[in-house]
């Protein structure tokens, strides 16, 4: 099956930030040139403390149950979020052969163990299915990490996602991965999020539809899928775990896990201003967070603890504003899955003669 795809650069103004402003984070992409999926890769080579809040009913995970409160181990050092599916939860093996090639992860006595957490989303439909993220492609996500801005939109984990499936997928539009950060008296907060939800997504400051259910699969205009939920028409028939927002949150800030739990709350509320529906029977939703605790805080104090958590779910609305923005439409042999931006120059009115 053919497709054509674009990777674009990145097409957000300086000012949305990236993931790699926190110090002490580093993240790379890779995405595969054979069929529109990837895997993006978020390392703290020094360790971070960690937590995760998993929303959605059908999460796709790895070492989730290493980041609850009370368990032994307080800190690891990468988060993986790749498409594929289950299947895509291979990527971190390839991520913790890197790391281990490098001397980075836990000391154990018998080597330097990578403690590695993964989340993944279904992006099957774009293209043939049995192509999916492997090990090396996680380790080539880690060879690419830098401290330097993500490309975003059509990359790495965002490569094959779609948003808007709750009245078919052939009534869907291109989703994509979105990054954004803030910085407030010295301490700096990021988010990378992959967006590949099945209801519609809003501008987070004027609840404008950006993306999601077309009215028609020839149509370029948006059906509002909560609008028409409440009225009374039914979905299409949709295979739980077949959609999935999935994201890291990241600070420099001091913070206990106890206190990045909250954290990750609160990044669910920015999913939640921006996706509608969201943390569905049919969704993952799943985000991690990570504190570095690198931030040089001397002058000033650093934010309180509500100052942070409104930073966070403001980055992760921003995030997923940026990947759905930088999305770039996608079209396979027999499916097309129109961008916001191509969805957005549609509405615009003509000019008259």
């Amino acid at each position: 099956m053919g497709c054509i795809f674009i990777i674009p650069m990145i097409h957000l103004p300086p000012e949305s930030g990236c993931i790699t402003d926190v110090r002490g984070v580093i993240a790379g992409h890779h995405t595969r040139s054979d069929r529109p999926t990837g895997c993006s890769v978020v390392m703290v080579p020094q360790g971070a403390v960690a937590a995760v809040d998993v929303r959605g009913a059908a999460p796709g995970t790895r070492e989730t149950d290493l980041l609850r409160s009370g368990n032994l181990v307080q800190r690891i050092h990468a988060v993986v979020l790749s498409g594929g599916s289950a299947w895509g939860l291979d990527t971190a093996t390839g991520v913790v052969a890197w790391m281990e090639e490098h001397g980075l992860g836990m000391e154990t006595g018998f080597g330097h163990l990578p403690l590695v957490s993964a989340a993944v989303l279904f992006d099957l439909p774009t293209g043939n299915a049995r192509i999916r993220p492997t090990a090396q492609d996680g380790y080539a996500a880690c060879t690419a990490a830098s401290q330097k801005p993500l490309a975003q939109g059509n990359v790495g984990a965002g490569a094959g996602a779609t948003v808007g499936k709750l009245f078919g997928n052939d009534c869907a539009m291109k989703g994509g991965i979105g990054s954004a950060s803030l910085t407030l008296h010295g301490i700096t907060v990021g988010a990378l999020v992959a967006c590949n939800a099945v209801g519609d997504v809003r501008d987070a400051a004027n609840g404008h539809l950006l993306a999601g259910s077309r009215k028609t699969p020839d149509s370029l205009e948006l059906r509002d899928s909560m609008a028409s939920l409440v009225q009374g028409q039914s979905p299409a028939t949709v295979l739980p775990g077949t959609n999935t927002t999935i994201g890291v949150i990241a600070t420099d800030a001091r913070l206990s896990r106890e206190q990045l739990q909250r954290l990750t709350v609160a990044g669910h509320d920015g999913l939640a201003r921006c996706i509608t529906p969201v943390h569905t029977l049919l969704d993952g939703d799943t985000l991690f967070a990570l504190a570095t605790g690198q931030a040089d805080v001397v002058d000033t104090p650093p934010p309180d603890a509500l100052t942070l958590a409104a930073m966070t779910s403001t980055v992760v609305s921003m995030a997923v504003h940026s990947a759905i923005c930088s999305a770039q439409s996608l079209r396979t042999d027999d499916s097309f899955w129109p961008s916001a931006a191509e969805a957005a120059l549609a509405a615009r009115p003509r000019p008259q003669k």
